[in-house]
């Protein structure tokens, strides 16, 4: 059995890892260096972190004679400030797009970069051997990337020289020795990067100081919208001139895939998803074979079935609930029920790891254990291949396909969804694998969802979540989301349960057989029916009785104290064309768990083409192209061109939309791009939907525009600094630009807004004018400078006297106090968004005599107002000290006393609360483990310039700093 697809035997010299700048995304890359038999590669992985096991490069470059990388010239300053803790570096091999990177600029970046240094040096020492003289010819400049018009005021250009990159000999006034040369210089010239790309380095644009630190979008939950007609993406292409005969690509990688080439709809949920830079995005525009090649792949796409054939294959999918166990016998019954191999398998698991250890630290030694066996029980008529595995805590989802079939597998990539307590913790959510099998993409989403009977709207919200949240990155592709696949199939234990509380008259009911009148009751139907869940997803016809929840080892219902009623927890759905439900089962046999495994047998028709079909709708396209190019210009028409948003509030999704048609008479690419001096097209708070695209004539696409203040933008938007205001700058390929305007009223929040201005407000936030908030900001830094030099200090006059601790803060810690130190699962119950968003308003408009909302909702929005507060409880400059002191709690206790007024009570009074917490443990469920690590990383967090370096180590010695107040006694 091969344990992965595409494993190879190269050795790896280094790793480093790193964001790729393209096309408007900033995503997430690992750069690996490996060897294999003397020869060089450079490996490009995408989506590092949902990988488990081992990586594979999705994008190999040989480090050749060609290899070369550039350093991106940073902004000359009169001053010499370093402010920049990342390096941009563009890589250029033979056959291989160009890319652009940002590195972290610390010492891994820089041994890694010697690492390639010394490979290019080894290769290009082979390379200087004798051999068969060859023609010289000169290698041509690479093209000049065409500015585009400048709007404004404008400046000239400042360009970076060779004598600055390369270091000066002549000057004898540095005081340095010639060898004293800057890293960055010496990369620059080891790698021989002189006359033909000194041209090349530009001067990055200043950054505009409200994006400067773009954090990722909380995205409200909301649900899946089916792919719009005509929206396609032009992906991004490497600059070359034009080949002399157009032909068709290869059918692997040239078939249109309706899915792959979608609009920017499938964009990820960060709300920052942009161009990086003006010339970045020109110079994807300005590409001429690049916009005729995804042009011609958006053509392909509405013509696919002219040239598409359907084949059948059997597709197997599974999912069980394991309930922490290890297998305990062989898998055969549920994983060999069928005579014929299945072509692929899925197989999704829910609680594989009930420990500690994996649900803080993602580490468990029983993931192993069950590959194993499932390994060991795959069909033996067929050789599988694993495709992907990817583990949330205790979800795990594997893919197989037969060996035959591997080289038809492609674009895959693995991404999970934590839907439990703040949209974090990984106990509940979601994790899934999609990729492309010959012509067409799935998408496999294994999920376990909120437990209990009452709590089906929980369900209905992580359902919700996965969806919005859930995207994949692909190295030459736009993000795409769950419902952007021909064939979705999700499973897991969805945890939905019968609206009937009688387990006696339930059993009675199943005894007869009486199965189809207890799905009446069973609340995954009524939720589909009523369009709250999971609407457009189908299942087959449940024949099978309830797979939950037995006696472990045993056939037996449950005979706990509680006497769970039995429900069909377990269950398999799926989406889109030319899927037909074979079989539809439980597996009794297996008694392992107190659930059941639960397997769907599909047979699924996948596009497959027909080469010589494909060739002729290829040529007859571009000859079409070919009479229209250059004979007209693009154009658009737009509906609305200014737009206001009315009392925008913190963490409530507004949208707007308008429709822009082609009027033209030639397809035209558009795109939002970022003004002269921003790095984004567009302020945090705000997002286009699509940001890109590409229309037919006459057809029309909507635009939507949405306003999302989440805590990264709502202190700016708090104190004034920001306003909801901006322009968005739409611009048309070989046409003009159209701006568009936002406007509107931001209604300030005690979210987001720093514990001292918090404790100088006697009123409820909305009744203070904006001006006063403003001198409450500038007085509150004040009082932290005097609590900082004389916490005793005492103000004379009562009125102006600030409280001891926030009044949010009181009111939320007090309910809980009151209510909810014996609530089970409390800080690990998510709440619910509508009550969320009644408890904010009701923070922010009055001084309530009780919270509205459940206890785990008041939970969750204490834990929010934690997050969002603009310097954490224990301020920044003590962060480091923080870490250094965790082993003494002497030190500990001196640390806290040296904080601000306001930050030292709030921390002395939040672990009061928590230690009084522990003392109902039995009831609430809660240790002084979970309580330590779940409110380190909100009251100890990392200045901004550290975030990125936080090592585990790091975090476990903030556990240990709060661990160290919630043993101690209640005198602390």
């Amino acid at each position: 059995m091969d344990s992965s697809l595409g494993l190879c035997e190269e050795k790896c010299l280094a790793t480093v890892r790193g964001h790729e700048l393209r096309a408007g995304q900033r995503e997430p890359r690992l750069l690996t260096l490996l060897e294999h038999s003397g020869q060089f590669t450079l490996g490009v992985l995408a989506n590092p972190e949902a990988v488990v096991s081992s990586p594979v490069p999705q994008l190999s470059i040989p480090i050749t004679s060609h290899f070369q990388i550039v350093r991106e010239a940073e902004e000359a300053l009169l001053i010499d400030i370093s402010i920049s803790t990342t390096l941009r570096i563009r890589i250029r091999g033979e056959r291989t797009p160009e890319l652009l990177l940002e590195l972290q600029d610390d010492e891994r970046t820089r041994t890694f970069l010697q690492q390639v240094k010394k490979a290019k040096q080894q290769v290009e020492g082979r390379s200087s051997l004798p051999r068969k003289m060859e023609p010289v010819v000169p290698a041509p400049l690479k093209p000049s990337v065409p500015v585009p018009p400048q709007r404004g005021t404008s400046k000239p250009p400042v360009t970076a020289s060779k004598n600055l990159l390369q270091g000066s000999t002549n000057n004898s006034n540095t005081g340095k020795s010639l060898n004293s040369v800057d890293p960055a210089v010496s990369l620059v010239t080891d790698f021989g990067f002189e006359e033909n790309f000194s041209h090349a380095l530009k001067v990055e644009e200043k950054k505009n100081q409200q994006n400067r630190v773009v954090a990722q979008r909380e995205p409200p939950p909301v649900p899946p919208l089916p792919p719009r007609k005509g929206s396609y993406t032009t992906p991004a292409a490497p600059v070359a001139g034009p080949p002399p005969k157009e032909k068709p690509p290869p059918m692997q990688i040239g078939t249109p895939i309706r899915q792959e080439y979608s609009h920017s709809s499938e964009r990820s949920s960060s709300w920052s998803d942009s161009p990086t830079t003006h010339s970045m995005r020109q110079a994807m525009l300005s590409s001429q074979s690049g916009l005729r090649e995804g042009l011609l792949k958006y053509r392909l796409g509405k013509k696919e079935k002219e040239f598409v054939d359907i084949h059948n294959f059997r597709f197997f999918a599974g999912t069980w609930n394991v309930n922490g166990q290890s297998p305990d016998s062989s898998l055969n019954p549920w994983l060999c029920c069928d005579p014929d191999p299945p072509d692929m398998y899925a197989l999704g698991f829910q609680e594989l790891d009930l420990s500690t250890e994996a649900f803080f630290y993602m580490d468990s030694s029983k993931e192993q254990l069950w590959v194993d066996a499932v390994e060991r029980s795959l069909h033996p008529k067929a050789k599988y291949k694993r495709v992907r595995i990817i583990r949330l805590v205790g979800m795990m989802l594997v893919v197989f396909v037969k060996k035959e079939h591997k080289n038809n597998i492609r674009h895959v990539s693995a991404e999970s969804v934590g839907t439990g307590l703040m949209n974090k913790m990984g106990n509940k959510g979601g994790v899934a694998v999609r990729f492309v099998f010959h012509n067409t993409s799935f998408c496999i989403v294994n999920s376990h969802l909120a437990a209990h009977v009452e709590d089906f709207e929980r369900r209905n919200q992580d359902y919700k979540d996965i969806c919005a949240r859930m995207s994949f990155h692909l190295m030459e592709h736009p993000p795409l989301n769950i419902v952007k696949h021909d064939v979705v199939i999700w499973l897991g234990d969805l945890n939905y349960r019968l609206c009937l509380y009688d387990a006696a008259e339930v059993k009675r009911l199943i005894a007869d057989n009486e199965l189809r009148r207890l799905q009446e009751y069973d609340q995954l139907n009524i939720q589909r029916h009523t369009k709250r869940a999971f609407t457009d997803f189908m299942e087959g016809e449940i024949t099978f009785i309830p797979t939950y929840k037995y006696d472990a080892k045993s056939d037996r219902w449950d005979s706990s104290g509680k006497c769970r009623v039995p429900a069909w927890c377990d269950r398999v759905l799926w989406r889109g064309s030319n899927v037909k439900q074979l079989h539809y089962r439980s597996h009794m046999e297996l008694q392992t768990s107190d659930h059941k495994p639960v397997s769907a047998l599909f047979s699924v028709g996948v596009k497959m083409v027909n080469e010589p079909r494909y060739k002729k709708v290829f040529e007859d396209i571009v000859r079409d192209m070919d009479r229209m190019e250059n004979d007209f210009l693009p154009s658009l028409a737009l509906t609305r061109r200014e737009f206001t948003f009315e009392n925008v509030k913190f963490r409530q999704l507004q949208r707007q939309s308008f429709l822009i048609t082609n009027d033209g008479q030639v397809p035209c690419t558009f795109a939002f791009i970022p003004k002269l001096t921003d790095s984004q097209y567009c302020k945090p708070w705000l997002r286009a939907d699509p940001s890109e695209g590409l229309l037919d004539p006459n057809e029309t696409m909507e635009i939507a525009l949405e306003v999302y203040v989440s805590k990264d933008s709502v202190t700016l938007l708090n104190s004034g600094e920001d306003k909801i205001e901006d322009i968005l700058v739409l611009h048309l390929d070989r046409g003009k630009d159209y701006f568009i305007t936002v406007s509107g009223n931001y209604l300030p929040s005690c979210f987001g807004t720093s514990l001292d201005t918090l404790c100088r407000m006697k009123k409820p936030i909305r009744e203070i004018p904006i001006t006063k908030l403003i001198d409450l900001g500038e007085d509150s830094y004040m009082e932290k400078e005097k609590s900082r030099m004389n916490f005793l200090l005492e103000s004379t006059n009562t009125e102006d006297k600030p409280l001891k601790i926030p009044k949010e803060i009181w009111l939320l810690v007090n309910h809980l106090f009151t209510k909810a130190c014996q609530q089970e699962e409390l800080f690990q119950t998510p709440g619910l968004q509508d009550e969320l968003q009644c408890i904010i308003d009701c923070l922010d408009t009055s001084i309530p005599d009780f919270i509205p909302g459940c206890n785990h909702s008041v939970a969750e929005a204490l834990l929010i107002f934690l997050e969002a507060l603009p310097e954490p409880v224990v301020c920044y400059e003590l962060y480091q000290r923080c870490l250094e002191c965790s082993h003494d709690s002497r030190l500990c206790k001196q640390l806290i006393s040296q904080l601000p007024r306001a930050h030292r009570n709030v921390f002395r009074y939040l672990m009061a609360f928590l230690r009084e917490l522990l003392k109902y443990s039995i009831d609430n469920n809660l240790t002084a483990n979970l309580l330590a690590t779940l409110f380190a990383s909100l009251l100890i967090r990392p200045p901004p310039n550290l975030t990125g370096r936080q090592t585990s180590n790091d975090r476990q010695r903030a556990n240990d700093f709060i661990l160290g107040f919630l043993m101690g006694s209640d005198e602390d």
